[in-house]
């Protein structure tokens, strides 16, 4: 069975800053929808073709002082890395914050999550 090579580094960026990244669930919706017709089949005749939606769930760990305002997230930038070289990068463009939610366990730090919204998605 031959190795595969996985994804690696997650950066967000907001205004010129790094900020760590623990997890990201991009979700992307094709924006098509059904064409719904009144025919004798009782099946929907064709779709149409809609707009791109890419939303992504961001988990980062809270830190003790210059922690961003994530309400006012406009224009941020996420790119998810290769871990080695000639692998293919995802980036997600014009990045703005939909809402955050903070959480905090006994065993670990505290974190947030992070509802993004991105213009864009461009593959390198």
């Amino acid at each position: 069975m031959a190795l595969k090579e996985y994804l690696g580094a997650i950066i967000l960026e907001v205004d010129g800053k790094e900020i760590e990244v623990e997890s990201v669930e991009p979700d992307h919706k094709s924006g098509r929808t059904l064409v719904k017709t009144m025919n004798r089949k009782g099946k929907p005749s064709g779709y149409s073709e809609g707009v791109h939606e890419y939303t992504l769930k961001i988990s980062a760990p809270i830190p003790k002082t210059g922690a961003p305002d994530w309400d006012k997230i406009i224009g941020a930038k996420l790119t998810i890395f290769p871990v080695s070289e000639g692998g293919q990068r995802t980036t997600y463009v014009d990045c703005v914050s939909l809402g955050d939610s903070e959480k905090y366990s006994v065993q670990g730090e505290a974190k947030v999550d992070v509802t993004l919204a991105a213009m864009d998605r461009i593959k390198e």
